[in-house]
Formats: structure tokens, C-alpha cells, sequence
């Protein structure tokens, strides 16, 4: 059902939406119909009216010994979104104050390692090492950088670049020969970002990006993206090496 659906997105799970749903059509009920309308085992009812309760979603009055339920007004499920807000930004700074300890309890990480990061938000949350790692005017270094992606990594690059600006972060990349020159053109309108051509016809369907003692290697295919970080210095040298090879055969994009 769509309101099923549309419902647990509010922060509802799969039973609190069916006897929610349940209520509503039974108006005041003792648990014996809510179980039959819902589908709900009989074992789990209470615990799933507890929680409707303590969401402010249903209420229960006590007639001849015996407990009704009954559905508040769906307008309340506004009210509850709205809490559920307050007490997630709530969250959000408390662990945002927390980040300091959490990064010190986090110190001992080893000198080298090698992580994949799978999906959309892997990608992202990859991609976070280089604003842990880089500050104002630092620098990156991307190239083989494959031009055709997704709308939505368009669009991410487009507000990551933004970003990158406001950090005072600094970037170079080499583009794989036959890219647009609008995509360049676009690169290079952004400031603190030097985007050429590669010197070499090599095409690559994955691009590196490196920084300190850091290697990325993106792969933004469509089914499943994925972000491979290397973190050695040693290895990180070595793409820079190549990179500042690359780097000086090419010319600046006009």
C-alpha cells in the first residue's frame, strides 16, 4: 500500500504502520481486532502499541479492566516529524562536539592500509579523506579522469567544487584526451582548479586522485560505483611521481 510506504518513511517501522493503519479504520479497539485488521503477531502487539504510544501516535483508556487503543488525528504525524527533526539536530551537535574524542580514540590508525568503499555514499564518504587530510592551500592531484558520468555525480562534483573553494583547497587534473572541451572550460571556471588534457591517447574507464599519503581510485560506473584508498606514503610518492610526469608535457587549457 502507498500510505504504508509513505508512512514508514516518517520514522514508523513496518508494525507501528500497520496498527497505526489498523486503528484508524477500527477507531477505539482492544487488541484482539487490532491483531486480526493488522496482521500483526500477537506476540509483538503490545510492544508495538508501546512505541505508538511513546511517538504520541495513539493513546488508551481503561474500560471494565481492559485497555482501548485508538489512533491520534494523522496531523499528528507532522508533530512527530517535526520532533523527530529537533531531536536529530539535537544529536547532530552533540556529536559534532564529540568528533574531537572520537578522532583521538581513532589515533592509532595503521601507516598503510587498503579500503573499498561500494555505492553512491561509499564513493562520498571516500572522497571525505581529502578534506580530512588537506588545508588551505594544499592541493590535489586527480588524472586518467574518465569525462561521462551520472547526473548525480555531475552534480555532486559541481557542489564538491564549490566547497572546495571555501576550504581554500587547491586542484589539478588531467582529463582523458576526447574529453568536451566544455567539461574543461567548465573545470577551470572554478577557482584554485588547473583541469588539462592528459599527454598520453590512454583511456581509462577509473581515474586516481592522490594527496599526502593517499591514493583514490574512483570507478563511477553506473551499477555500482566504488572508491579503492590506498593510505602509504610510499605508494602515494609513487602516483605523484608519474602524476608531475604527466603534468609537465601538458599545457595549460585556453
Amino acid at each position: 500500500m502507498k500510505e504504508e510506504a509513505l508512512i514508514r518513511n516518517a520514522g514508523l517501522t513496518e508494525g507501528e504502520t500497520k496498527v497505526y493503519l489498523a486503528l484508524l479504520k477500527l477507531g477505539s479497539s482492544t487488541t484482539g481486532p487490532i491483531i486480526e485488521k493488522s496482521g500483526v503477531a500477537n506476540s509483538i502487539i503490545y510492544r508495538i502499541l508501546e512505541g505508538l504510544i511513546t511517538k504520541g501516535l495513539v493513546s488508551h483508556v481503561t474500560k471494565d479492566k481492559t485497555k482501548h487503543y485508538q489512533a491520534a488525528q494523522p496531523q499528528r504525524i507532522l508533530d512527530y516529524i517535526e520532533e523527530r527533526k529537533a531531536q536529530l539536530d539535537i544529536s547532530k551537535e552533540n556529536i559534532a562536539r564529540l568528533i574531537p574524542q572520537l578522532l583521538a580514540i581513532n589515533s592509532n590508525e595503521p601507516e598503510s592500509s587498503v579500503r573499498i568503499f561500494e555505492g553512491f555514499k561509499g564513493f562520498m564518504t571516500a572522497w571525505e579523506l581529502m578534506y580530512e587530510k588537506l588545508g588551505p592551500g594544499e592541493e590535489y592531484h586527480s588524472w586518467g579522469v574518465y569525462p561521462i558520468q551520472e547526473e548525480r555525480f555531475h552534480l555532486y562534483w559541481k557542489r564538491d567544487h564549490h566547497r572546495r573553494i571555501e576550504k581554500k583547497i587547491r586542484g589539478k587534473i588531467l582529463f582523458n584526451q576526447g574529453t568536451d572541451q566544455q567539461t574543461l572550460k567548465n573545470r577551470n571556471d572554478y577557482s584554485g582548479l588547473d583541469a588539462r588534457y592528459m599527454p598520453t591517447a590512454v583511456k581509462t574507464p577509473s581515474w586516481f586522485t592522490h594527496f599526502k599519503d593517499t591514493v583514490l581510485i574512483g570507478l563511477q560506473q553506473k551499477d555500482k560505483p566504488m572508491m579503492i584508498v590506498i593510505q602509504n606514503q610510499l605508494v602515494a610518492d609513487t602516483f605523484e611521481a608519474y602524476f608531475q610526469d604527466f603534468w609537465k608535457k601538458t599545457k595549460k587549457y585556453k
